[in-house]
């Protein structure tokens, strides 16, 4: 009987879509790269989702994440997607936290039945700590590296952080992550160099902040905020989510 996986089964079979209806992703950061990992993950047939993410839904976030509405302006984020899945999937089961990821917040974030972990967040002390914890737990975990600046979403790939090139944030990765003694991590990273924003007083956060009520992090309190456009975030989430996707199908035993 045809069924809304039905053409994902043509390609991967039952067995795998029975994976992948079994498998609880935890994805943190639902924005630019999350939102669409989330996305190409639900509608591969995933069935249990985590979602984290502090965050509400600002008006300069619809030009790239894919949950940010006119009418959405102003969700939780966490909450956002989480409609857009059930939307698509009412028998997936989605747990939110609307929280900001930090070394205090782990314990009651991570846990032990997590299938994989997708690093979409954007603050580097978030990141390293992240894959420190899920490499601990031994919970397959990829990372998105740094998707704005950028134009170009030809020039992504997918490598171990230690064999990345051009990317500043990667770059950053490496040197800690070493330090703490992890020796590999999959990432999805450009080689594009970034580009430099053209930053004007109606263009600036820090001079015009339009950040929605109940927002924690405003982005007055940010050095600088990159510039993204949707055809680059959107690449890097979709990405991910296929190398989560044949990961967990490939698995021999699950």
């Amino acid at each position: 009987m045809l069924h809304e996986f039905s053409r994902t089964e043509l390609l991967i079979g039952a067995e795998a879509l029975k994976k992948l209806a079994a498998s609880k992703i935890a994805i943190f950061g639902i924005g630019g790269v999350g939102t669409f990992a989330a996305e190409g993950l639900v509608r591969s047939g995933v069935g249990k989702f985590v979602l984290i993410d502090d965050d509400c839904i600002c008006l300069t976030n619809i030009n790239r994440q894919l949950h940010a509405t006119r009418k959405t302006v102003g969700k939780p984020k966490v909450e956002a997607m989480r409609d857009r899945i059930l939307d698509i999937n009412p028998k997936a089961e989605v747990t939110t936290f609307q929280k900001f990821y930090l070394p205090e917040t782990a314990a009651e974030i991570i846990s032990a039945d997590y299938d994989y972990i997708v690093d979409a967040i954007d603050t580097v002390t978030g990141k390293i700590d992240l894959v420190v914890k899920a490499k601990e737990r031994n919970i397959p975990i990829i990372s998105a590296m740094g998707a704005g600046n950028k134009l170009d979403p030809t020039r992504f790939e997918v490598a171990d952080i230690f064999s990345t090139s051009v990317c500043p944030l990667a770059k950053v990765m490496r040197k800690e992550l070493r330090e703490r003694g992890v020796t590999s991590l999959k990432v999805v990273y450009s080689r594009e160099e970034p580009v430099k924003p053209v930053e004007s007083e109606e263009t600036s956060c820090a001079m015009s902040c339009i950040c929605p009520q109940g927002t924690t992090r405003k982005c007055t309190s940010r050095r600088q905020i990159p510039g993204s456009v949707v055809f680059v975030t959107s690449v890097a989430g979709l990405i991910i989510a296929g190398e989560v996707v044949k990961d967990i199908i490939s698995r021999p035993h699950y």
